[in-house]
């Protein structure tokens, strides 16, 4: 016999997945009516919505990253050298390390949190099977706990338990969806891709523009770029742009004053 359980479950040490918002189903929208006339909880969509949000979210921090990390490599050289060609290799360099670097650490970490989601899951289910009634009370306590008064709390348990009990359980308790796990490739994938994408902003630049204009050119693009990444996310995140742009703008302009005197010192010293 499982032991029985009582609240959320805070108590499994379980992570929940980037972007699942917490959710009430006391007086959440309503769908269509089940078997015995009640009402079923239609279900939640805004949770897919909100884990789209917070993948794009770190998609626009990844070009952020890539935009201002290559831009203070590549001004850096800039300042010790007027050679072309070693900004162009020194950049190509920093944008593919710095995006397989990313990459690597996304899907190290997106793995362990599946890894966890896995066994979390594995948990409920031997759970279920060991002790359906305990499992039973536990998921209506939790509807319980929601505003939902004992009948219809137990009732809306049974309705769910009979369609799909884990997937009732993973949802209320876990607040995972069993059939959508996070995907450690596509999260490596979405990192490397934006970093590059951002990358290319003050490589392109630097490497295109006219000798005397490299710098400059540089700083002032890569200023309105971090400008618009910083306030995209500040958006996204439900937060206001503009001081999340100017915190862009200053951290950029910030980076690139810092490399470009250390590359002006240098090359000034070894004669570059």
């Amino acid at each position: 016999m499982a032991e029985r359980k009582t609240g959320r479950g805070a108590d499994r040490g379980t992570s929940r997945t980037p972007g699942r918002d917490d959710r009430s189903w006391a007086g959440a929208p309503e769908a269509g009516r089940g078997a015995d006339g009640l009402r079923e909880p239609r279900e939640p969509h805004h949770e897919s919505l909100g884990s789209r949000l917070n993948w794009l979210r770190a998609g626009v921090l990844g070009a952020n990253d890539g935009i201002v990390s290559t831009a203070g490599l590549v001004v850096g050289v800039a300042g010790a050298t007027a050679s072309g060609t070693a900004i162009l290799v020194a950049g190509v360099a920093g944008m593919f390390s710095g995006a397989l670097s990313m990459a690597a650490g996304e899907y190290v970490s997106v793995s362990t949190q599946r890894d966890t989601e896995r066994a979390a899951l594995a948990r409920e289910r031997r759970e279920l099977e060991e002790d359906p009634e305990a499992e039973l009370e536990e998921l209506a306590g939790m509807y319980r706990d929601r505003g939902l008064d004992a009948d219809l709390a137990r009732r809306v348990a049974e309705q769910l338990t009979a369609r799909d009990a884990l997937r009732a359980h993973a949802e209320v308790e876990l607040r995972l969806d069993s059939d959508e796990l996070t995907d450690p490739w596509q999260a490596a994938l979405a990192s490397f891709l934006s970093f590059v994408v951002g990358a290319l902003v003050p490589l392109l630049l630097i490497t295109l523009s006219p000798g005397g204009w490299r710098v400059p050119v540089t700083i002032a693009a890569v200023a309105g770029a971090v400008a618009v990444t910083g306030a995209v996310s500040a958006r996204l995140g439900g937060a206001g742009p503009r001081r999340a742009a100017l915190r862009s703008v200053v951290g950029g302009l910030l980076a690139m004053a810092v490399t470009f005197g250390i590359g002006t010192a240098v090359g000034g010293a070894t004669g570059m």
